[in-house]
């Protein structure tokens, strides 16, 4: 049989348990209550640091089950994980061209969903995940964390993008960095009128002028003439100089003649 408890009844018996009970010092609610600012629930029964240092070794942990189950959703993961925390930072890539091994150094410009985008002093390189075999710091080179990094708070920024989110971060591509991981074939879509040098996995290199982006093909145009090639076929695109360019349009005008 069910008894029952009269509110009054319940409210005295539950003071007089709280009164009971063994207080702990909470130094985040004490700072709170005394600012007005109420009473938070914590997160964890550990302190704050730990309770951070648990969530990161549980991302890393996860990741790692998911590379150990399926590699192939694996790889695009940690490699999209590790070149951000390297972004604006020097990274060493290797990856193939059909039977040919490439190896490339530059800042981390650009993390997408399936690319890298990464810059030196003379080139800008795409480099599609499924081509990269190892990624690393160069020797010599300081490994920074991200907590090294300098942080400028803009409120002007930050109430436009509370404002107006969509149109502030399509005009600036630092911002679609930060909110968006674009696809190669969007970040490309922005790089019209570029010069670039394709190289695909049935061994073969093609030049020209990104003229625009049409279902899964990047349209280049080279000398009037215009070549249609599949995203999926691509493993490496390089922009290139004048100078390769002029003598590109020899060599093909002689091999004509």
């Amino acid at each position: 049989m069910k008894t029952t408890v009269r509110l009054d009844d319940y409210v005295k018996e539950l003071l007089k348990k709280r009164a009971q009970e063994e207080k702990k010092e909470d130094i985040f609610n004490q700072f709170n209550e005394e600012n007005g600012l109420g009473i938070t629930s914590p997160t964890t029964l550990t302190t704050t640091e730990e309770t951070r240092l648990l969530m990161e070794y549980m991302d890393k942990a996860n990741m790692l089950n998911i590379v150990n189950r399926d590699r192939k959703r694996g790889k695009p993961l940690t490699l999209r994980k590790f070149f951000k925390s390297k972004r604006n930072q020097q990274v060493e890539v290797y990856s193939k061209f059909g039977e040919k091994a490439l190896y490339t150094q530059g800042k981390v410009s650009a993390v997408g969903r399936d690319f890298v985008m990464l810059t030196n002093l003379k080139d800008r390189i795409w480099i599609p995940y499924d081509s990269i075999e190892s990624a690393n710091i160069p020797f010599g080179v300081p490994n920074y964390s991200n907590s090294h990094q300098h942080y400028i708070y803009d409120n002007d920024l930050r109430n436009k993008l509370l404002t107006n989110f969509g149109e502030v971060v399509s005009k600036r591509e630092i911002l679609k960095q930060q909110f968006y991981e674009e696809s190669l074939r969007t970040n490309l879509n922005s790089w019209k009128n570029t010069w670039i040098e394709i190289r695909m996995n049935n061994n073969k290199k093609r030049m020209g002028r990104i003229d625009k982006l049409e279902d899964s093909y990047i349209i280049l145009s080279f000398l009037g003439k215009k070549e249609s090639i599949a995203i999926n076929t691509v493993q490496y695109i390089q922009t290139v100089r004048i100078f390769s360019i002029v003598k590109n349009a020899i060599f093909i005008k002689s091999a004509k003649s």
